[in-house]
């Protein structure tokens, strides 16, 4: 499998782009597309489906390759995988019902490949990303391999979208069925925010929908540790749940994040991209040092030293949060991963991720690099 990036700020410059990537004869059949909201979706995927290109896309909070980093532009990766060795499926869910939509997905992956492997990606904040997980586990088991993003909308935290080449939803899941006997894909999340303060109990949620800690509206909690003033609706900005997210301590494996994203000002509440079980034990955390570069940097090496010692492309979901709290610094971190294995990768800065927790379970994470690793067999 051969692996290219191209990128551009129009779909015209993409379409260049694509030709040049072309012009030795090289011929994808596979593209994995991280766009603004801003740019011409559609125009963009006529220009791949004209190609004979299939299609993973999702809008982003900003988009990279190997090049560096953008903001409100196109990245695409661009893969030569046989069309026999995955398959593209899309579904919505309106109702809510997301762990029946993945249940459905892993249902039609199997009747394609005997131990299929996916890569998603979600849109609308109010999802509830783990439980798309957990469709998957329920028909292929825990130790199914699921690795993604939810999409972004360039910070605005109203609409986002994933698309496919005749397809695009802002309530929905793409995927990327892969056939595991015929392309290896790894992944590794890693975190390093640290937690403060003491352990807190989980009063009343419902799934994702978060509304009391210790008895106490979870926003009036964020406002008093967020050390805020003169809060209202007009000047808070969702960067501050953000960026004082929720550590949901696990009983096996490592505490997993959980940021607000959708603000409910009536009862001050608010909704995670992941379950936070009423009963469940909770503490606040700030963002790390900046050696947690570092640790993202060791665990992709540990990764490639223990499981995955060669790639062919890279793929690579960082939380919005972290480009918020680390600033240009994040640059630092996405190209010592790339250095890693030293082969094309693009990614984009996600509303949450999703990979094996390390110790633990498939996880919905939050404020995390998620590095996937794909190799031809």
């Amino acid at each position: 499998m051969k692996a290219k990036t191209i990128r551009g700020n129009s779909p015209e410059e993409i379409k260049t782009a694509l030709e040049q990537s072309m012009a030795d004869g090289y011929k994808p059949t596979l593209a994995i597309v991280f766009m603004s909201v801003k740019q011409d979706r559609d125009a963009v995927c006529k220009v791949l489906d004209d190609a004979g290109i299939a299609i993973y896309g999702a809008t982003t909070n900003g988009e990279f390759t190997g090049e560096g980093i953008s903001s409100g532009e196109i990245a695409i990766m661009l893969l030569d995988i046989d069309p026999l060795y995955f398959s593209i499926l899309f579904e919505e869910f309106p109702e809510k019902n997301y762990r029946q939509t993945t249940q459905s997905i892993a249902k039609k992956a199997m009747d394609i490949f005997q131990n299929p492997a996916f890569l998603i990606a979600g849109s609308n904040l109010n999802t509830d990303a783990e439980e798309l997980l957990h469709g998957f586990e329920d028909i292929l088991g825990k130790q199914v391999n699921v690795y993604g993003g939810m999409a972004g909308d360039d910070f605005a935290f109203k609409e986002q979208h994933v698309f496919t080449n005749s397809k695009s939803s802002n309530n929905g899941i793409v995927a990327i069925a892969l056939d595991e006997d015929k392309i290896s894909i790894k992944g590794r999340a890693t975190c390093g925010w640290n937690a403060v303060g003491t352990e807190k109990t989980v009063t009343k949620s419902v799934g994702n929908h978060v509304y009391t800690i210790d008895d106490t509206p979870v926003l009036d909690l964020v406002i008093k540790y967020g050390g805020l003033k003169n809060v209202t609706p007009e000047n808070f900005a969702l960067e501050h749940s953000i960026t004082l997210p929720l550590q949901l301590q696990r009983e096996s494996g490592d505490p997993v994040m959980r940021a607000g994203l959708v603000v409910y000002w009536n009862d001050r509440s608010y909704y995670c991209s992941g379950s936070v079980p009423q009963g469940s034990k909770v503490r606040f955390s700030i963002a790390p040092d900046f050696d947690v570069i570092e640790k993202v940097i060791e665990g992709c090496e540990d990764l490639k030293a223990n499981e995955m010692p060669e790639a062919d492309a890279i793929l690579l979901f960082s939380c919005a949060g972290r480009l918020l709290s680390l600033g240009p610094l994040i640059g630092e971190e996405i190209e010592g991963i790339r250095k890693v294995w030293n082969v094309p990768m693009a990614g984009m800065f996600s509303n949450a991720e999703m990979a094996r927790a390390t110790n633990g379970n498939l996880e919905m994470h939050g404020l995390t690099a998620c590095c996937v690793a794909l190799k031809e067999k």
